[in-house]
């Protein structure tokens, strides 16, 4: 549950549990979430299936990691599953820090408990730090902290800054990451319905598959956001999962859908893609400014339009 007080009326937040997950770090950002319910849920695909069940209202899942990149389980879902929709992000620093049971110090550390993603983003200091461990794979980073006190053989856990809010253990080494500037991309993901109204400072996610293989297909897609003077601030590549040789490309795109730059490009999408899936527009995290190239602003199409309709008008 939220650390704030309840209301009569809940609004329920799936999301990647235990208590003490960078996701729940994340769910902490959302301002709605606030004195809501909070149902810590095993998987990306529990989190989603909550909200399509109607148990939960929306899920707050992992989407891009600046050192790991596109978390799989999420695209692949958002791919393959209908009738979800993205309303927000949230950006979450990631670091770690190695924690152990009282008394318990750095020196005497020969098993650590962590999770395969956390470990790999913690591996060099280790080398360095705690030589020749053995490492034992956790759940999460949550579950490598709850480890200690379920297998005395585990001397300390790999695990989030906030840890000790949740478990009675001891923080013996800070900031460990190798990283030091690692974030971890949440999105707030819940059943289609209205756009979030546009802000200035948007993105719109969309995930296109293309329509043949041959020389020059992926140039077309992207020339529609190019030709409409739209930056994308992602794509990624997944496999369609069918046969060899066949994927499907996740883009990010900044701007709102209904910017006209924006709509055009989807709409050449549309035209050109056997399967365009739109997952919404929303507020960007980082707050910048979409500006669309050249003469592509809103105000630009318009005026093309009155001009168009003046002189189709003429000739009538």
């Amino acid at each position: 549950m939220s650390p704030a007080a309840r209301n009569n009326k809940t609004t329920v937040y799936a999301y990647l549990g235990p208590a003490g997950t960078f996701t729940e770090l994340a769910l902490r950002q959302v301002k709605a979430a606030v004195g809501q319910d909070w149902k810590p849920v095993l998987s990306v695909a529990d989190a989603l299936a909550a909200v399509l069940s109607g148990k939960a209202h929306r899920a707050i899942v992992p989407v891009e990691s600046s050192v790991e990149g596109g978390v799989s389980a999420t695209l692949d879902a958002l791919a393959t599953t209908e009738g979800l929709q993205i309303y927000g992000e949230y950006l979450v620093p990631v670091n770690f820090n190695l924690v152990a049971r009282p008394g318990v110090k750095l020196a005497d550390v020969k098993t650590i408990a962590a999770h395969p993603v956390a470990y790999a983003q913690v591996r060099k200091w280790l080398a360095a730090n705690v030589k020749n461990h053995k490492h034992l794979q956790s759940t999460s980073n949550a579950a490598a902290a709850s480890d200690l006190w379920e297998n005395d053989k585990i001397d300390a856990a790999v695990s989030t800054p906030n840890i000790t809010d949740h478990y009675m253990v001891k923080v013996i080494a800070k900031n460990i990451a190798d990283n030091k500037h690692a974030e971890t991309r949440f999105i707030e993901v819940g059943k289609t319905g209205a756009l979030p109204k546009r802000t200035g400072h948007d993105k719109t996610s969309v995930i296109i598959e293309l329509p043949v293989d041959r020389p020059g297909a992926l140039l077309e897609m992207l020339e529609q956001f190019a030709a409409r003077g739209v930056n994308l601030t992602r794509i990624e590549s997944r496999p369609v999962g069918d046969r060899l040789g066949r994927y499907r490309f996740n883009v990010d795109a900044a701007g709102h859908a209904t910017d006209e730059a924006v709509a055009e490009a989807i709409q050449g999408l549309y035209r050109f893609s056997p399967k365009l899936t739109f997952l919404g527009s929303y507020p960007r995290a980082d707050k910048k400014v979409s500006v669309h190239e050249g003469n592509n602003q809103s105000d630009s199409y318009v005026s093309a339009k009155r001009w168009w309709a003046k002189v189709t008008l003429k000739r009538d």
